[in-house]
Protein backbone atom coordinates (compact mmCIF):
# COMPACT_ATOMS: atom_id res chain seq x y z
CA UNK A 1 0.00 0.00 0.00
CA UNK A 2 2.88 2.16 0.98
CA UNK A 3 4.46 1.24 -2.49
CA UNK A 4 1.70 2.48 -4.34
CA UNK A 5 1.34 5.36 -2.48
CA UNK A 6 5.05 6.54 -3.53
CA UNK A 7 4.32 5.70 -6.91
CA UNK A 8 1.44 7.75 -6.83
CA UNK A 9 2.91 11.12 -5.71
CA UNK A 10 5.98 10.17 -7.96
CA UNK A 11 3.58 10.44 -10.83
CA UNK A 12 2.01 13.97 -9.85
CA UNK A 13 5.17 15.63 -9.49
CA UNK A 14 6.35 14.24 -12.71
CA UNK A 15 2.96 15.63 -14.40
CA UNK A 16 3.28 19.08 -12.51
CA UNK A 17 6.88 19.50 -13.69
CA UNK A 18 5.59 18.95 -17.17
CA UNK A 19 2.90 21.09 -16.69
CA UNK A 20 5.12 23.72 -15.62
CA UNK A 21 8.07 22.85 -18.31
CA UNK A 22 4.66 23.28 -21.06
CA UNK A 23 3.40 26.44 -19.04
CA UNK A 24 7.17 27.96 -19.55
CA UNK A 25 7.62 27.44 -23.05
CA UNK A 26 4.36 28.44 -24.27
CA UNK A 27 4.44 31.74 -22.35
CA UNK A 28 8.31 32.06 -24.37
CA UNK A 29 7.00 31.57 -26.89
CA UNK A 30 3.79 33.99 -26.94
CA UNK A 31 7.05 36.56 -25.84
CA UNK A 32 8.93 35.84 -28.59
CA UNK A 33 5.54 36.27 -31.10
CA UNK A 34 4.95 39.43 -29.51
CA UNK A 35 8.62 40.46 -29.67
CA UNK A 36 8.99 39.57 -33.07
CA UNK A 37 5.33 41.15 -33.98
CA UNK A 38 6.21 44.64 -32.19
CA UNK A 39 9.58 44.94 -33.78
CA UNK A 40 7.68 44.49 -37.33
CA UNK A 41 4.95 47.03 -36.33
CA UNK A 42 8.48 49.33 -35.28
CA UNK A 43 9.83 48.94 -38.97
CA UNK A 44 6.42 49.10 -40.57
CA UNK A 45 5.95 52.77 -38.69
CA UNK A 46 10.16 53.56 -39.22
CA UNK A 47 9.21 53.31 -42.90
CA UNK A 48 6.25 54.80 -43.36
CA UNK A 49 7.55 57.98 -41.31
CA UNK A 50 10.71 57.64 -43.64
CA UNK A 51 8.42 57.70 -46.91
CA UNK A 52 6.21 60.33 -45.36
CA UNK A 53 9.87 62.83 -44.58
CA UNK A 54 10.89 62.12 -48.17
CA UNK A 55 7.75 63.23 -49.51
CA UNK A 56 7.30 66.59 -47.23
CA UNK A 57 11.28 67.07 -48.36
CA UNK A 58 10.18 66.81 -51.82
CA UNK A 59 7.84 69.28 -51.56
CA UNK A 60 9.70 71.94 -49.73
CA UNK A 61 12.65 71.23 -52.23
CA UNK A 62 10.20 71.90 -55.39
CA UNK A 63 8.25 74.66 -53.69
CA UNK A 64 11.44 76.53 -52.26
CA UNK A 65 13.52 76.52 -56.08
CA UNK A 66 14.51 80.19 -56.52
CA UNK A 67 12.34 82.60 -58.47
CA UNK A 68 15.77 82.62 -60.87
CA UNK A 69 15.92 78.81 -61.29
CA UNK A 70 12.30 78.85 -62.62
CA UNK A 71 12.21 81.16 -65.01
CA UNK A 72 15.31 79.91 -66.25
CA UNK A 73 13.77 76.12 -66.81
CA UNK A 74 10.45 77.44 -68.18
CA UNK A 75 11.64 78.80 -71.37
CA UNK A 76 13.43 75.77 -72.10
CA UNK A 77 9.86 73.54 -71.70
CA UNK A 78 8.38 76.19 -74.01
CA UNK A 79 10.83 76.66 -77.12
CA UNK A 80 12.45 73.54 -76.48
CA UNK A 81 10.47 72.53 -80.08
CA UNK A 82 11.57 75.66 -82.32
CA UNK A 83 14.57 76.07 -84.14
CA UNK A 84 14.23 79.55 -84.02
CA UNK A 85 14.86 79.60 -79.85
CA UNK A 86 17.88 76.87 -80.32
CA UNK A 87 19.46 79.57 -83.10
CA UNK A 88 18.73 82.32 -80.57
CA UNK A 89 20.49 80.63 -77.51
CA UNK A 90 23.35 79.80 -79.57
CA UNK A 91 23.92 83.52 -80.68
CA UNK A 92 23.89 84.68 -77.01
CA UNK A 93 26.91 82.29 -75.98
CA UNK A 94 28.76 83.02 -79.05
CA UNK A 95 31.63 85.49 -79.55
CA UNK A 96 31.68 87.68 -82.41
CA UNK A 97 34.31 89.96 -83.71
CA UNK A 98 33.38 93.94 -84.45
CA UNK A 99 33.11 95.19 -87.35
CA UNK A 100 36.32 96.99 -87.06
CA UNK A 101 37.85 93.32 -87.01
CA UNK A 102 36.74 92.21 -91.01
CA UNK A 103 39.19 91.52 -92.99
CA UNK A 104 38.50 90.68 -97.16
CA UNK A 105 40.98 90.23 -99.98
CA UNK A 106 40.93 89.01 -103.29
CA UNK A 107 42.24 85.75 -102.38
CA UNK A 108 39.96 85.50 -99.58
CA UNK A 109 38.22 82.08 -99.25
CA UNK A 110 34.45 82.65 -99.53
CA UNK A 111 33.44 80.30 -97.67
CA UNK A 112 34.50 81.97 -94.20
CA UNK A 113 31.90 84.29 -92.91
CA UNK A 114 33.03 87.33 -91.20
CA UNK A 115 32.26 86.20 -87.38
CA UNK A 116 30.44 89.39 -86.63
CA UNK A 117 26.81 89.17 -85.44
CA UNK A 118 23.42 90.18 -87.29
CA UNK A 119 23.31 92.99 -85.24
CA UNK A 120 26.48 94.30 -85.98
CA UNK A 121 25.73 93.73 -89.70
CA UNK A 122 22.50 95.25 -89.64
CA UNK A 123 24.18 98.48 -88.71
CA UNK A 124 26.76 97.83 -91.41
CA UNK A 125 24.26 97.76 -94.15
CA UNK A 126 21.99 101.03 -92.23
CA UNK A 127 25.08 102.41 -93.00
CA UNK A 128 26.13 101.58 -96.50
CA UNK A 129 26.27 104.95 -98.34
CA UNK A 130 26.23 103.43 -101.51
CA UNK A 131 22.93 101.66 -100.94
CA UNK A 132 20.82 104.34 -102.70
CA UNK A 133 17.59 101.66 -103.01
CA UNK A 134 17.76 100.58 -99.63
CA UNK A 135 17.73 97.06 -100.34
CA UNK A 136 20.57 95.42 -98.55
CA UNK A 137 19.41 97.44 -95.48
CA UNK A 138 15.96 96.05 -95.66
CA UNK A 139 16.99 92.38 -96.17
CA UNK A 140 20.06 92.48 -94.35
CA UNK A 141 18.31 89.95 -91.84
CA UNK A 142 17.70 87.63 -94.88
CA UNK A 143 20.98 87.73 -95.96
CA UNK A 144 23.05 87.25 -92.89
CA UNK A 145 20.58 83.98 -92.24
CA UNK A 146 21.34 82.97 -95.38
CA UNK A 147 25.06 83.49 -95.34
CA UNK A 148 25.65 81.40 -91.71
CA UNK A 149 23.03 78.94 -93.56
CA UNK A 150 25.29 78.07 -96.61
CA UNK A 151 28.38 78.98 -95.33
CA UNK A 152 29.03 82.52 -97.40
CA UNK A 153 31.15 85.51 -96.61
CA UNK A 154 28.83 88.48 -96.13
CA UNK A 155 30.69 90.71 -97.76
CA UNK A 156 31.18 88.80 -100.74
CA UNK A 157 27.22 88.48 -101.16
CA UNK A 158 26.50 91.66 -100.74
CA UNK A 159 29.63 92.37 -103.41
CA UNK A 160 28.32 90.03 -105.53
CA UNK A 161 24.71 90.91 -105.99
CA UNK A 162 26.11 94.59 -105.90
CA UNK A 163 28.50 93.56 -108.84
CA UNK A 164 26.02 92.11 -110.88
CA UNK A 165 22.17 93.84 -110.23
CA UNK A 166 24.20 97.10 -109.57
CA UNK A 167 23.86 99.17 -106.20
CA UNK A 168 20.50 100.37 -107.04
CA UNK A 169 19.09 97.01 -107.99
CA UNK A 170 18.34 97.51 -111.74
CA UNK A 171 14.80 97.35 -112.65
CA UNK A 172 15.11 93.26 -114.46
CA UNK A 173 17.14 91.99 -111.37
CA UNK A 174 14.32 93.55 -109.41
CA UNK A 175 11.33 92.14 -110.81
CA UNK A 176 12.46 88.97 -111.25
CA UNK A 177 13.71 89.15 -107.58
CA UNK A 178 17.00 87.58 -109.64
CA UNK A 179 19.90 89.19 -108.06
CA UNK A 180 23.31 87.25 -109.25
CA UNK A 181 22.20 86.74 -112.39
CA UNK A 182 21.11 83.20 -112.63
CA UNK A 183 19.68 81.98 -116.09
CA UNK A 184 17.88 79.60 -117.87
CA UNK A 185 18.06 79.09 -121.58
CA UNK A 186 19.32 82.44 -121.60
CA UNK A 187 17.00 84.39 -119.46
CA UNK A 188 17.02 85.53 -115.82
CA UNK A 189 15.01 83.22 -113.53
CA UNK A 190 12.38 84.77 -112.20
CA UNK A 191 11.46 84.20 -108.55
CA UNK A 192 8.41 84.92 -106.42
CA UNK A 193 10.32 87.29 -103.84
CA UNK A 194 13.17 88.93 -102.83
CA UNK A 195 13.67 86.05 -100.13
CA UNK A 196 13.17 83.01 -102.83
CA UNK A 197 15.22 84.92 -105.13
CA UNK A 198 18.41 85.42 -102.26
CA UNK A 199 18.13 81.70 -101.20
CA UNK A 200 18.26 80.53 -104.82
CA UNK A 201 21.68 82.48 -105.49
CA UNK A 202 23.18 81.10 -101.23
CA UNK A 203 22.20 77.60 -102.31
CA UNK A 204 23.70 78.03 -105.64
CA UNK A 205 27.00 79.51 -104.59
CA UNK A 206 26.97 76.93 -101.87
CA UNK A 207 25.95 73.72 -103.79
CA UNK A 208 27.67 74.43 -107.50
CA UNK A 209 30.70 77.20 -106.75
CA UNK A 210 31.94 76.34 -103.55
CA UNK A 211 31.64 73.13 -102.09
CA UNK A 212 34.27 70.47 -103.13
CA UNK A 213 32.18 67.94 -105.43
CA UNK A 214 30.18 70.82 -106.72
CA UNK A 215 29.39 71.00 -110.43
CA UNK A 216 31.46 74.06 -111.02
CA UNK A 217 33.56 73.95 -108.41
CA UNK A 218 36.97 74.93 -108.75
CA UNK A 219 38.52 76.30 -105.61
CA UNK A 220 36.87 79.05 -103.08
CA UNK A 221 38.69 82.17 -104.06
CA UNK A 222 37.14 84.92 -106.59
CA UNK A 223 39.64 83.72 -109.38
CA UNK A 224 37.57 80.27 -108.88
CA UNK A 225 34.25 81.58 -108.91
CA UNK A 226 34.93 83.34 -112.03
CA UNK A 227 36.01 80.77 -114.09
CA UNK A 228 32.66 79.41 -114.61
CA UNK A 229 30.23 82.06 -113.24
CA UNK A 230 31.49 84.81 -115.79
CA UNK A 231 34.22 82.90 -118.06
CA UNK A 232 34.21 85.53 -120.80
CA UNK A 233 34.92 88.63 -118.25
CA UNK A 234 38.64 89.44 -117.32
CA UNK A 235 37.11 91.88 -115.29
CA UNK A 236 34.83 90.33 -112.96
CA UNK A 237 36.91 89.89 -110.16
CA UNK A 238 37.73 93.07 -109.67
CA UNK A 239 34.06 94.51 -110.03
CA UNK A 240 32.93 92.41 -107.74
CA UNK A 241 36.25 93.04 -105.28
CA UNK A 242 35.78 96.27 -105.70
CA UNK A 243 31.85 96.53 -104.25
CA UNK A 244 32.99 94.36 -101.61
CA UNK A 245 35.69 97.06 -100.52
CA UNK A 246 32.60 99.77 -100.93
CA UNK A 247 30.91 97.35 -98.02
CA UNK A 248 33.51 98.09 -95.14
CA UNK A 249 34.98 101.15 -96.05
Amino acid sequence: MKNNSKSGLKISEIIATLSIFFIIATSTQLFITNKDNKQTENQTSIQEVNIEEKEVNRKIATTSRSGNHRESAKPIIETNNTSEAIVEKAEESKEYKSIEEIRISKNMDLTITTGISKEDFKNLMKGLKCDTSGFFYKNSDTIYDLCQKYELNEIFFCGLIAGESGWNISANHRNKCNYISMMSKGKLIRYATPEEGLEAAAKLLHNKYLSEGGAYYSGKTLANVQKIFCPNSSTWVNLIYGCMKQVIK
